[in-house]
């Protein structure tokens, strides 16, 4: 990395954008007009993240329900002018469809998508779920519709999610859940891969290869969402940080010896690199953005002052052995994780 790291970053062929965007999964009060929490933060949110310098939204047809999307195109028709690079998914709604990947219904989610964001194009659509029917019934038929979405243009490229390991999960059940995604990677081809990447995400093997340099090696794009955990990572202690997130520190597996495992680490990390505002956002955003010049970070965020932190704090590159100072606390925490995952079941943090 050098110091214009923060340059235009290819993410893949037809899309080049800021290394930083915007990941659209807030709570469905914070999108929904009816709801208690204020659609103007969320607006507002994304203005001043344009203005800082942020080209890439990410989005899903789920997301608040499809509020998200919509108030994104709400946005997009007070700001004429703009044309950031849109990324949304499909495969989450049926709605009267047999399966969500059945027929022409990625089709119609699609045209619906485009309706809700007032575009006519988006850069990246994401095959979001690994399920694809009874015997794969549904697989051939999502794959032939992406390509051809992409091949009239709808689409500028073809996304799909990464994959996902559960901690505690067995030798047999790692390597299960390896080899499905390696399966479908090959027979889908996608232009970019979509996970959640964080302190807390498990260490995955694709072909002896770490998922960084596996998607360099095929020339894929990352698309890295939750980089902050919820905010687990920016210094508020793990129960803190739960009551305001959309999950709770019991479900995340991060109570207990897991959450004072959290706070003890962020003091580390603290006390190494200084306690001025922001610092601990910095490490984690770097940890995510520095993986390698094909990846795109999208941060989550609920009100302006999130959103000013995310873009205002990034700063220089870590060096290397700042970077290993980062990774090595981060591996401690995960190991204390999977500890605490070998007892009673646990679910990791879903995004």
């Amino acid at each position: 990395m050098t110091g214009r790291d923060l340059g235009a970053r290819r993410l893949c062929r037809g899309i080049l954008t800021h290394p930083l965007g915007l990941h659209c999964n807030v709570p469905t009060d914070q999108v929904r007009p009816d709801g208690p929490g204020s659609v103007n933060r969320f607006l507002e949110g994304l203005r001043l993240a344009v203005e800082r310098g942020a080209t890439f939204i990410d989005t899903s047809d789920v997301y608040g329900l499809g509020h998200s999307e919509r108030l994104i195109g709400r946005f997009l028709r007070a700001y004429p002018d703009l044309s950031p690079h849109l990324s949304s998914k499909v495969g989450h709604v049926r709605g009267s469809a047999e399966h969500p990947y059945a027929g022409r219904h990625i089709h119609h989610q699609l045209e619906q998508s485009l309706e809700n964001l007032y575009a006519e194009q988006l850069d990246l659509y994401t095959l979001d779920s690994h399920d694809f029917g009874p015997d794969d019934r549904h697989l051939g038929n999502a794959i032939d519709v992406m390509r051809t979405l992409r091949d009239v243009e709808s689409i500028k490229a073809i996304g799909m999610r990464g994959p996902f390991t559960r901690y505690g999960a067995s030798p047999d059940e790692q390597r299960e859940q390896t080899e499905r995604f390696l399966y479908l990677f090959r027979l889908i081809k996608p232009d970019v891969v979509w996970i959640p990447f964080n302190a807390f995400t498990p260490t995955i093997s694709l072909d002896g290869e770490d998922l960084f340099a596996f998607t360099a090696r095929h020339g894929v794009g990352l698309v890295l969402a939750a980089p902050l955990a919820h905010g687990m990572l920016t210094g508020n202690s793990a129960t803190q940080t739960a009551s305001r997130a959309p999950f709770s520190s019991k479900r995340a597996g991060l109570a207990g010896p897991v959450g004072e495992r959290l706070d003890q680490s962020l003091q580390v990390l603290s006390s190494t690199f200084g306690h001025a505002p922001g610092t601990l956002t910095r490490l984690a955003l770097r940890s995510a953005l520095q993986r390698g010049d094909q990846c795109v970070v999208v941060v989550g965020f609920t009100n302006e002052d999130q959103v000013e932190e995310n873009f205002s704090c990034l700063g220089p590159p870590l060096t290397p052995m700042e970077l290993r100072i980062v990774d090595d606390v981060y591996a401690g925490l995960r190991s204390q994780l999977h500890q605490a995952a070998l007892g009673p079941p646990v679910k990791e943090l879903q995004v």
